[in-house]
């Protein structure tokens, strides 16, 4: 807390403002606008391991979460304020920081993979910021932000050999997806049959039950995704550069406007069950991979005369 109450000392309305930009970076709508442009537009098979990196280390992130119960900075010390604009988006247990694993999970994993240092250079920025925001706007601690920096480093570095093996033998997928399956399976089990430690509270652990039902959707809908994606659409990114753009802000609209539109409907047909929100990230994960890619054959051929002389 010494350090948290360094940065309390210097905060200012400038600062304020943007260390809280930075700290976008880390939310779920910034994470699907990157990561979906990155998959529909830039390189697919880097996409899908952006994905997986980043919804294996949020399902790992929230059961660290669930097993540790830390309370957040302002809870331990009531004497301590944090910066109120962020207070909104800090919810759920402290330990690790869950916007510092989805931005590291997301900007490390494309510095590895692009070979340009100024990419590079720019998103070990981002990822860096994002965690240095989450303590100077007193959220998290600096074991909070530093676990799941480890955590996202661990899941790019072990992870991207494996999928360049995975692209030249399938076999590898089983072993990928399986340990993606196993960590979400595991992580409902805790949550449904292991009761609260002494320390949970229940705010806090009501918040990372939904996380877990809401990350296995996300799972269950890579999964499916690249089942079906690689066996029966194996669609092309290429397209003219305005009709990317198109193609980006159509498909995020309709994945964004599921993730909206569904919310209470399923809640009401599930009873308040969190399963609603296993169901509507399954979906969002099957519009953006395998519903949405089935126009892209269009895309590609708008401005292209010789793609469209052939249709």
């Amino acid at each position: 807390m010494e350090f948290l109450r360094l940065l309390e000392e210097i905060r200012t309305p400038l600062f304020n403002a943007i260390f809280q930009f930075f700290t976008l970076f880390g939310e779920e709508t910034l994470f699907m606008v990157f990561a979906m442009v990155f998959f529909w537009c830039v390189d697919k098979k880097s996409g899908y391991f952006l994905l997986y990196v980043s919804f294996l280390g949020a399902t790992i992130n929230q059961f660290l979460k669930l097993v540790f119960c830390v309370p957040r900075p302002w809870v331990l010390d009531k004497n301590f304020t944090i910066v109120e604009s962020a207070r909104d988006a800090a919810t759920g247990y402290s330990f690790p920081s869950g916007h510092t694993q989805s931005a590291a999970g997301l900007f490390l994993g494309i510095a590895r993979i692009r070979k340009e240092v100024w990419i590079r250079v720019v998103c070990v920025a981002i990822a860096l910021l994002v965690a240095f925001s989450r303590m100077y706007l007193g959220v998290h601690t600096p074991a909070d932000v530093l676990v799941s920096l480890g955590v996202a480093l661990l899941l790019v570095f072990g992870a991207y050999p494996l999928f360049q093996l995975a692209w030249k033998n399938g076999k590898w997928f089983i072993l990928l997806l399986g340990l993606l399956l196993v960590t979400g399976v595991a992580l409902l089990m805790y949550v449904e049959f292991v009761p609260l430690p002494a320390n949970a509270i229940l705010e806090f652990s009501a918040d990372g039950a939904k996380t877990a039902y809401t990350m296995f959707g996300t799972s269950l809908g890579l999964m499916f995704v690249l089942w079906i994606e690689q066996k029966y659409i194996k669609f092309s990114v290429k397209a003219v550069w305005w009709a990317q753009i198109l193609k980006a802000a159509i498909g995020l609209g309709l994945v964004i406007a599921v993730r909206l539109l569904l919310k209470e409907p399923l809640l009401a047909l599930c009873n308040g069950h969190n399963v609603a929100h296993t169901i509507r990230y399954f979906l969002m994960v099957a519009l953006g991979g395998a519903v949405w890619p089935l126009t892209f054959k269009f895309w590609g051929r708008l401005g292209n005369k010789k793609e469209a002389a052939k249709a």
